[in-house]
């Protein structure tokens, strides 16, 4: 080992808290002696286990459980709760803000680092699509999740108590643009969610409901195959869903969803899952990037040409060894995201010890998707599953995967009770504005649509 190693880490979700968890083990000597230093630079205090975002929102996992808390996993690491801003890699700095800088007033703080590990994520990948950023919600974060759940509860509430048809029609019509896993499951979960709720609404019924989803191109969820792709299109379509294949959505200004088919859908609810791109962070490098704005990488996760400079994930370009055809990429998601963290928290520890580096090889073995309760789709090791079953190795395969024993346990935990006790269907719609009872009460205005509200 070599004179103190000061080892950044950039991004707090999958590959950055499996990477300093990896370092922690791994490095265990060099940080009791002092040796090692480990930051860990992320926007958020937690790591979101994402695949479980369409459970929260249906109300089959509580929201806190499907987030890991980094101070209490990474205890051997410093954690920072900021954004990096810019990286200058000849220098061995990033430029980082923090909650404590914008207070201040002085200005972002540089951090020193001699191994950087870039694993900023992605973000969502929108179009100049006009009213997409005044009327539209993403699902890509908790907050996300959770306040589209309470956004359909509250739209149910407003068709259930309006006198006017058009904005009955309105409140009950759902678009959801991207056929992805995101735009799928999450369709599947809150559909089944809203289907049972309406159960407790004297005027509102199931078939009142308009479910949309908009996909651009001919298939949904490519990565089970084509076959389940198609029975995915089937089942949903069984479910009254209307998907909408070869299409775009052209404009959502004035609560109307106008697509390229021709078809305008008044609505109050426009979720955006139609796909991801690299943080900006990586733009802000001085660091090699391919035409898609990743990191370029080597099959050790090294960045391409560059020394001290490691990446994974959603912002990296690694080769896929396994594959037949050359200059074939690993897949964004998470199923790599997590092995490759494995092996990148090996290989620093290596490089510091001056070992030889290991190469990350891993062959996709396939996908599940939840459709709602009791129904999903799989296609695993080249078996293709249906209904139940797959479901089930829905649930199990994610148990197994999600982070800490005592996340574990929870979710388990709450799946079993949920299988005993009825759904809870409430809107905590409130949470988005917690102080606007008081603002009123104290003389200020109301929120411009309602006091208490989601919309």
């Amino acid at each position: 080992m070599k004179e103190r190693a000061r080892i950044l880490v950039v991004g707090g979700g999958y590959v950055g808290m499996y990477t300093a968890l990896r370092l922690q083990q791994k490095l265990r000597p060099e940080l009791r002696r002092g040796d090692v230093e480990i930051t860990v630079v992320t926007p958020d205090p937690y790591m979101t286990y994402q695949p479980f975002l369409p459970e929260a929102a249906a109300g089959s996992i509580s929201p806190r459980h499907v987030v890991v808390p980094l101070r209490r996993v990474l205890d051997r690491c410093r954690v920072v709760i900021g954004e990096a801003r810019s990286i200058d890699h000849a220098k061995r700095t990033a430029t980082v803000a923090t909650l404590a800088t914008e207070e201040e007033g002085t200005g972002p703080d540089q951090i020193a680092y001699d191994e950087l590990v870039l694993a900023p994520g992605s973000v969502s990948r929108t179009l100049p699509i006009p009213g997409l950023a005044e009327f539209a919600i993403g699902f890509k974060t908790v907050e996300e999740a959770i306040g589209l759940r309470n956004h359909v509860i509250e739209q149910m509430d407003i068709a259930s108590s309006t006198r006017d048809p058009a904005i009955r029609d309105a409140a009950l019509t759902f678009v959801f643009v991207g056929g992805g896993y995101a735009g799928v499951e999450a369709l599947g979960e809150l559909e089944d969610m809203a289907r049972y709720a309406s159960r407790y609404y004297h005027n509102v019924k199931a078939d009142d409901m308009k479910w949309i989803l908009v996909e651009a191109s001919n298939r949904i969820l490519p990565e089970v195959g084509e076959e389940m792709g198609k029975y995915t299109v089937t089942q949903l379509r069984r479910r009254n869903i209307d998907v909408r294949l070869h299409t775009r959505l052209d404009s959502c200004t004035d609560r109307v969803a106008v697509l390229s088919d021709g078809a305008r859908f008044p609505t109050r609810t426009v979720v955006w899952t139609a796909g991801v791109k690299p943080h900006p962070i990586l733009a802000a490098t001085d660091l090699p990037l391919n035409e898609r704005g990743r990191l370029r990488c080597t099959a050790q996760l090294t960045v391409d040409g560059t020394t001290h400079a490691w990446a994974a994930g959603d912002a990296a370009a690694v080769p896929d060894v396994t594959a037949s055809e050359p200059g074939t990429e690993t897949a964004p998601n998470a199923q790599h995201a997590v092995r490759q963290a494995k092996i990148l928290g090996d290989n620093i520890a290596h490089s510091l010890r001056g070992e030889s580096l290991e190469t990350y090889s891993h062959k996709y073995v396939g996908s599940v998707a939840s459709l709602g309760l009791h129904k999903g789709v799989a296609h695993v090791y080249g078996r293709k599953l249906k209904g139940y079953p797959a479901w089930f190795m829905h649930r199990v395969y994610h148990l197994s995967r999600v982070p800490t024993f005592n996340r574990k346990a929870r979710v388990l935990a709450e799946w079993i009770l949920s299988g005993l006790f009825k759904r809870e269907i409430v809107s905590l719609g409130s949470l988005e504005h917690p102080r606007a009872e008081f603002e009123l009460a104290a003389g200020g205005k109301p929120p411009r649509d309602h006091p208490k509200g989601s919309s």
